[in-house]
């Protein structure tokens, strides 16, 4: 058994796609759009066949991020080394989008930062 994908509420779609296509190499399917009831997605494909479905409707009401709940937590990279992790982390800073932690060791062994990318997801790089 294998998991799918993984769906992320979103306020700006194609800036989140556009996001995702930048610095992860995404391919984005086409647009889905239900009338009926508001909804928008897409899915990004990400090599080796990840696909992560990016949705938006009206209204969406805000989470905070910034807050542990239950749920979803972090969408993790493996960028396959510590030299990546540290030249898109420097990137995605540059480019505006906060550094959580790292580039840094963890306890259990990881090289990895964490980023906050559009509408609060946060993005864990790792080697």
């Amino acid at each position: 058994m294998v998991i799918d994908h993984v769906a992320l509420y979103v306020h700006k779609l194609e800036e989140t796609r556009d996001f995702f296509a930048r610095y992860f190499q995404a391919i984005a399917g086409s647009e889905y759009h239900n009338p009926k009831t508001g909804l928008r997605t897409y899915f990004l494909t990400f090599s080796p066949g990840a696909r992560l479905e990016i949705m938006t409707r009206d209204p969406l009401p805000d989470g905070n991020p910034a807050q542990t709940t239950t749920g979803l937590h972090h969408l993790a990279f493996s960028l396959g080394s510590r030299e990546a992790v540290d030249t898109l982390t420097t990137q995605l800073a540059a480019d505006g989008y906060p550094v959580l932690s790292g580039p840094r060791v963890t306890g259990d062994g990881y090289y990895e930062s964490c980023v906050q990318g559009p509408d609060g997801c946060r993005l864990e790089l790792t080697a």
